[in-house]
């Protein structure tokens, strides 16, 4: 049936085209997984650690306890709110440095994180009041910068729900789609719950004014965006179909405004996959033997994809090894679900919504 391979060939062609540089990530990966099992050298460059606090959280205390326990010869760590009642009390550990910032967004938060940070900090790090990190978290994120070329660091996030419940299992094989876009040479885009710039970077970028994109501006300035292996942050919330879907349509609303062509790439990569699994299963309906080993074609390629998200992502949280165990399966199985429920939310996102144009409003 022509019509059959006009629609699925493409989807086919397009799984096995995703498959390419997955060597590559797994060796970058492991090198740098290798590269932390190393004691920390005493010449590491003084990190300042950012902390912006919007609302009081359950989480807040637990993200505190990781980002106070790295593995890291010279840091501090700096919690900026913008009133003493945003912290509750027992929350922050005796490390930590507390900066009120006074009313306002989360620009002025950070704009006082800075301003606070000690004269001595070469580097700026930036974490989220939730989830969790390893102890060499801060190594991993400072690492890429000893290369001149890269201007800002950064890892991504990994849902890890325990006990989990579905509607949270799907949101972790979702975010697995976009964990699965890091690897070697430049990163697509600086998420703001684990990245590190050079102090020189920050100031020459003149991010201190908070006018543009982040991303933007490190490319403005030449740099590269590098993935920071082992500085993924693990996060163990759980939420209902209701937040899931929510969460994730602002979250591409907002890559259709800042990060137009990655998503137009997406959804149109969606409307294949989506399609040529309808058109699958019409043609299996219809008695046509072909489409069955083209749907199994099909769902093994993006089954193998989502297995090796899953297990680079083991590697980089070891401490988790025992929810991937326990989960991680659904990384795999869950792929075609997982493609459906993409396309649904980058549709929805076509509605415009409203957000300030501060580069810190991600954050």
């Amino acid at each position: 049936m022509l019509w059959f391979s006009v629609v699925v060939g493409p989807a086919v062609i397009l799984a096995l085209w995703s498959l390419r540089g997955e060597r590559k990530r797994a060796e970058y990966v492991a090198a740098a997984m290798t590269a932390l099992d190393e004691p920390p050298a005493p010449s590491l460059p003084p990190v300042t650690i950012i902390v912006p606090v919007t609302r009081s959280t359950p989480e807040l205390a637990e993200t505190l306890r990781f980002l106070a326990a790295q593995d890291y010869p010279d840091f501090e760590l700096i919690v900026v709110a913008p009133g003493a009642d945003f912290l509750a009390p027992g929350v922050l550990p005796t490390i930590v440095k507390v900066t009120l910032a006074g009313v306002g967004g989360r620009t002025t938060l950070l704009q006082a994180g800075i301003r606070a940070a000690r004269r001595g900090a070469e580097v700026f790090a930036f974490g989220a009041p939730s989830g969790q990190v390893s102890a060499r978290w801060l190594r991993a994120l400072v690492a890429p910068l000893a290369d001149p070329r890269v201007g800002a660091a950064t890892a991504f996030r990994w849902y890890t729900p325990d006990p989990p419940t579905f509607w949270s299992l799907v949101r972790s094989a979702w975010n697995a789609v976009i964990a699965g876009r890091f690897g070697p040479g430049a990163t697509d885009f600086v998420w703001d719950g684990a990245m590190a710039i050079t102090k020189a970077s920050f100031f020459a970028a003149r991010l201190q004014e908070c006018r543009t994109d982040l991303t933007v501006a490190v490319r403005d300035a030449h740099l590269l965006i590098a993935f920071a292996p082992g500085a993924m942050v693990a996060c163990p919330g759980r939420v209902t179909a209701r937040e899931f879907l929510a969460q994730a349509g602002c979250e591409m609303s907002q890559a259709r405004r800042h990060y137009p062509r990655l998503w137009w790439s997406a959804l149109v990569s969606h409307i294949i996959y989506c399609g040529a699994m309808l058109a699958a299963v019409i043609a299996i309906a219809s008695g046509n033997r072909g489409a069955e080993w083209a749907i199994v074609v099909l769902f093994g390629l993006g089954m193998l994809k989502g297995a090796n998200r899953a297990t680079l992502a083991k590697a980089q949280l070891p401490d988790w090894k025992t929810w991937f165990d326990r989960y991680s399966w659904t990384t795999t199985f869950w792929v075609p679900l997982a493609t459906w429920i993409w396309l649904y939310i980058l549709i929805s996102s076509l509605r415009q919504i409203k957000e300030p144009k501060s580069l810190w409003n991600k954050l």
